[in-house]
């Protein structure tokens, strides 16, 4: 029983879960600094975006197997269905079990935010399969990062403040960007470990089309470009707005963070990339927890 819950967990991904809860939690953080936060639209996007993730995580791993990209004894995490330790069609299930929730969720929120909510569930949903299966499938494509961009970082930070504001804003804007660059580093690092796995499987993913080199540096811009989209917020806060100049070390701490792993990231192969795809989300995390405890204590 335990065994089986850990090559379930392994599947569900776990250590990659803070990109999608970064995305509400930042803005659930945003609307409770302007006054607009309310816990139970805000508690159904993080729930709804937690189950998305696992979807797109379960999904890929079917997928793949299916097409024989994922192979026994694969150099990044151990993958139950190739290794035999879970059936494809209860993967499958699994799957498909999950979306139902995640869409059943997701209807929650149509009270809060109106019924066009319904559409762009039905577009993650799509997003999530497309991913990785259909005519063209996105990460075979080159088109892996952008969909987490997309789908990490604008649609998360910014549904999330409407339907609590039920109006769009600046910020949640900039704040999405940032998030959406973070996140695109974490499927880099993925990517970075399996490019010749990806390459001798024809997935060809950005790692592969343009090389580990380009893939290196653009993680390092990708973080510091983040902070940089920021700038409006860093400046409101060092002309004095009502968030006090400490928090001016949050994108500092989180940039030494971020260095770091791509230090490692320049010096390590195979296996040993493994740690820093958790490290990577874990940088996220901080830096989002940071800037929404600031934003809801000064609130």
């Amino acid at each position: 029983m335990k065994r089986q819950l850990k090559i379930w967990m392994e599947c569900f991904r776990l250590r990659t879960l803070p990109v999608s809860m970064s995305g509400v939690i930042i803005a659930i953080g945003i609307a409770k600094w302007q006054g607009h936060f309310k816990w139970v639209p805000a508690l159904l996007c993080l729930v709804f975006a937690l189950l998305a993730q696992i979807v797109s995580n379960t999904a890929n791993e079917y997928f793949d197997y299916l097409k024989g990209t994922d192979k026994p004894g694969r150099v990044g995490p151990r993958r139950g269905v190739t290794e035999g330790d879970i059936k494809p069609s209860t993967l499958r299930n699994v799957t498909l079990g999950l979306m139902a929730l995640a869409g059943i969720v997701g209807c929650g929120l149509i009270p809060y935010g109106g019924w066009w909510l319904l559409p762009i569930g039905i577009v993650i949903a799509l997003a999530a399969l497309a991913y990785s299966t259909g005519p063209y499938p996105l990460s075979y494509n080159g088109l892996g990062e952008l969909t987490v961009f997309i789908f990490f970082g604008l649609v998360p930070v910014n549904l999330t403040f409407f339907v609590q504001a039920l109006r769009w804003d600046g910020m949640p804007l900039v704040m999405s960007i940032t998030i959406g660059l973070l996140a695109v580093n974490v499927l880099l690092i993925n990517n970075y470990r399996d490019v010749d796995d990806d390459r001798e499987a024809g997935k060809r993913t950005s790692v592969v089309i343009f090389g580990r080199p380009a893939a290196a540096l653009s993680y390092l811009i990708n973080g510091y470009a983040g902070m940089f989209f920021l700038s409006p917020v860093w400046l409101g806060i060092a002309l004095g707005s009502n968030l006090p100049r400490w928090t001016l070390a949050i994108p500092v701490i989180y940039l030494v963070l971020h260095t770091a792993t791509w230090y490692k990231l320049r010096h390590r192969d195979g296996a040993a990339l493994n740690p820093l795809l958790g490290e990577t989300a874990r940088n996220m995390l901080i830096f989002t927890l940071l800037l929404t405890i600031a934003l809801i204590i000064y609130s």
